[in-house]
């Protein structure tokens, strides 16, 4: 893991590079490589947010950098013009034209719009991330030309609150975005986490506290500052952001309070010095690793994978998180005991809410 770390710095420069020198044109803010012919072949189509996000994007576009430059291969990533079907689909289109063969799809809003595209084009590959091709039942439909890929987030959520808890903090809040499974998954694992360090280090019951919310967007807003300031200047030591752009809101109010913050997807610690880590799905290894397989005559289309920690699925960034007590040692027993399953972390259908999951030394305080 530390050289998939590694690796992410180098291209996190490059795709920054490319970002200021992409060339403009049908919806702009393209980033590409040079392509003598117009044709692209590996493309990327963005949710509703840029490649230098900072966060999902990014993460996955960073895999689709390193495995095109160290191949020689041609890649270009499209910025769909509004948040709808027909948009993600107008983009797909426009990579199909421009030759793409595979295109990396970040995100569940892309699920209906690849179940179409799956079939308009079966000739073209995709890799669907934190989603499956549905008509909008829930019935995953997952053609041959179409893989899907999810993140165990509950195992990357419990690593972040057993660290927080190992490092001295008590009073915690969790800030969710939208209460989609995925977010769900890290809080519940973030809860555990905390309740487990918590037994560890023998804490009385009910000592550690986690106030918890999902705000219901996952933007940068005046109202999610607000929230998180409040919660700081009631006691709150840590806040995990878990919301995509809601993390900017929770970083600005914790650096006026002094306090601190984890982060989600990516390793967020250069967006804020109050982000003491960040509860890592590992999306620049698996969307290099889908296109290594893909390049490999192995693509597994048809297939829905869960990447869990046995497979490097989920992390936190140890290089780069600022811990004071928490050290390598401390979570490369916790990482070991995930992979061997000597713990057993609740999903998003294994409770009602993160009340109900039988913590003992953990009191959550759900906040509307």
């Amino acid at each position: 893991m530390k050289t998939w770390r590694k690796i992410a710095s180098l291209i996190l420069a490059t795709a920054m590079v490319f970002a200021m020198t992409a060339c403009t044109k049908d919806q702009g803010n393209q980033a590409s490589s040079d392509s003598a012919s117009g044709k692209y072949e590996i493309a990327l189509i963005t949710d509703v947010g840029t490649i230098d996000d900072k966060s999902f994007n990014q993460g996955a576009w960073e895999g689709v950098v390193a495995y095109a430059e160290e191949n020689k291969l041609t890649y270009k990533y499209y910025k769909p013009s509004e948040k709808s079907d027909d948009a993600y689909l107008t983009s797909i289109d426009l990579a199909v034209k421009a030759g793409a063969k595979i295109i990396v799809c970040p995100g569940y809003l892309f699920e209906k719009p690849v179940y179409n595209a799956q079939d308009k084009y079966p000739d073209i590959k995709f890799i669907i991330l934190d989603g499956y091709p549905h008509t909008g039942d829930y019935t995953p439909v997952v053609k041959e030309n179409t893989l899907s890929i999810f993140y165990t987030e509950q195992e990357a959520g419990f690593l972040a609150g057993y660290a927080a808890v190992k490092d001295g903090y008590t009073k915690m809040g969790f800030m969710g975005g939208i209460a989609v499974p995925a977010v769900i998954r890290f809080g519940f694992g973030y809860v555990q986490g905390a309740d487990y360090a918590a037994k560890e280090l023998g804490l009385a019951d009910g000592s550690v506290e986690i106030k918890y919310t999902y705000v219901g967007n996952f933007d940068a807003t005046p109202e999610n500052m607000a929230k998180a300031a409040s919660w700081y200047n009631e006691g709150t030591e840590v806040i995990f952001a878990c919301g995509g752009a809601v993390g900017n809101s929770v970083m600005k109010a914790a650096e006026t309070a002094k306090t601190k913050v984890i982060g989600v997807d990516v390793d967020q610690s250069s967006e804020s010095q109050t982000v003491i880590t960040s509860s890592m799905k590992n999306l620049t290894k698996s969307v290099y690793d889908a296109l290594t397989e893909y390049y490999g005559g192995k693509f597994r289309g048809g297939e829905i994978l869960y990447l869990d920690a046995g497979v490097g699925g989920v992390q936190l960034p140890m290089e780069s998180s600022k811990f004071e007590k928490f050290t390598q040692k401390d979570y490369d027993t916790i990482y070991n005991k995930i992979i061997n399953k000597e713990i057993k972390i609740l999903g998003d259908q294994d409770a009602a809410d993160a009340s109900k999951l039988e913590t003992t030394k953990v009191v959550v305080d759900l906040i509307d």
